[in-house]
């Protein structure tokens, strides 16, 4: 199947009698073939693709309120056929393959992650808005006009992920984290976390999946480092045959909760030991491991998908921007990694990560109070719901505090309840 086939069947949800009406072509001698026919605006033939000339100008056109990337608002019916000049296959592919993330140079932080308030949804103002999934409403409702049957799809979430990252298994019960505990004076806290790894503060995670349980058809994932060192941002490293991490599986497992690979920071400037990682993390666990997220959400660029399909890694949940909540792929569905170099489309499963704890109360990302990051998340659970997507949360085990005032803690158990009500 060809990118362009991919696109419009994407944005039809997958139906392909729906995909095979649509035609993406100016040669007047394949129109009789489609009921929508769909214009190309020039984007993939352009002398500018892959240059940063190619990103499009503010303000963009709209279309039934939508905004569009590429091409212009006219549509008009001839006979049973409908001829639409917005471009939402190019308009698709831009978001879906990262392309911005792939042309630009100049909108990464100092950890080489695309950062969200300086990517074109954010400037152009829907990046609350899963903008690809409002281009199949369109689709659909063009097709409608042509004369086909075509239904909306279920307004409900299609699959929820409760994600947590085991950046920190215990504080204080490893020698840098005993000492330093001791050092500033947190000796009650030391000698409880002494006496047993659920008494220390970082082990909140019997707290999560109780509240997780909540969710019943919700898939539960752990994100597990498995990197030899514990250089820096890596720190610090668990030891997987340890027993606190073994208490740690068996809860999960206990739980019917899943394990997935959180691969280090420093795989992003050394690929080739992902594999390493993954190989580690199955042999530890004695389980076939092909979940990723990677360390800080550093992600490898768009065009480089080779590590991770190489490493056997069939899904990522790493697609989301650390200082912003919002929709990075333009869609709240899952997609297949789509290289814009290549036009390849890969064989790993893009989950888009919906909500993050730390984008929310950060002082440099959003930096919410507690009702304003609860009205942020109702939005995208939202949106999310209007277009049968995947919900993906990611809370950290370190992000709720031992006591019952924390910030993640209220929020998270709000955010739980509100999904239990309303899925």
């Amino acid at each position: 199947m060809n990118i362009i086939q991919y696109i419009i069947r994407f944005l039809l949800q997958g139906n392909d009698e729906l995909a095979n009406a649509v035609g993406y072509t100016s040669n007047p001698d394949q129109y009789s073939r489609y009921r929508v026919v769909i214009r190309p605006s020039g984007f993939f033939e352009s002398e500018s693709y892959g240059k940063k000339s190619s990103i499009p100008a503010l303000p963009l056109k709209k279309i039934d309120n939508t905004e569009i990337s590429f091409g212009n608002d006219r549509v008009e019916q001839k006979g049973s056929t409908v001829f639409v000049e917005a471009d939402i296959v190019a308009s698709s592919f831009f978001f879906l393959s990262r392309y911005e993330e792939f042309v630009r140079d100049d909108c990464f932080d100092q950890h080489n992650r695309f950062e969200g308030k300086k990517s074109l949804q954010f400037k152009a103002g829907f990046i609350n808005r899963p903008i690809v999934d409002e281009y199949g409403i369109l689709l659909r409702k063009w097709l409608r006009k042509a004369g086909m049957e075509v239904k909306e799809p279920n307004t409900e979430c299609s699959k929820v992920y409760l994600t947590h990252d085991v950046d920190v298994l215990e504080t204080y019960r490893h020698f840098r984290g005993f000492w330093g505990g001791v050092c500033r004076g947190n000796f009650r806290n030391v000698i409880n976390s002494l006496s047993s790894i659920t008494k220390d503060c970082a082990f909140t995670f019997d707290w999560l999946i109780n509240q997780d349980l909540k969710i019943k058809d919700a898939e539960k994932l752990f994100f597990i480092k498995a990197s030899k060192g514990g250089r820096e941002f890596d720190y610090p490293q668990y030891n997987l045959f340890g027993k606190d991490f073994r208490f740690l599986l068996n809860l999960i497992k206990k739980n019917n909760c899943k394990t997935g690979l959180h691969t280090s920071y420093y795989s992003y400037d050394a690929p080739y030991i992902v594999e390493d990682e993954l190989d580690r993390l199955s042999n530890a666990t004695n389980q076939k491991i092909s979940c990723n997220r990677t360390h800080f959400l550093r992600i490898l660029p768009p065009n480089l998908p080779q590590t991770y399909t190489k490493s056997r890694i069939t899904d990522d949940f790493s697609v989301g921007f650390a200082d912003i909540a919002g929709f990075r792929l333009g869609t709240s569905r899952a997609v297949n990694w789509i290289n814009p170099q290549t036009f390849e489309i890969e064989p790993v499963i893009l989950h888009p990560l919906t909500l993050m704890d730390v984008s929310l109360s950060n002082k440099n990302y959003m930096n919410l109070p507690c009702n304003e990051a609860f009205t942020v998340a109702k939005n995208i659970i939202h949106q999310t719901k209007k277009h049968n997507g995947e919900l993906v949360l990611l809370w950290h085990n370190t992000s709720i505090a031992a006591n019952s005032n924390s910030y993640h803690q209220n929020l998270y158990s709000q955010i739980i309840d509100f999904m239990r009500d309303g899925l």
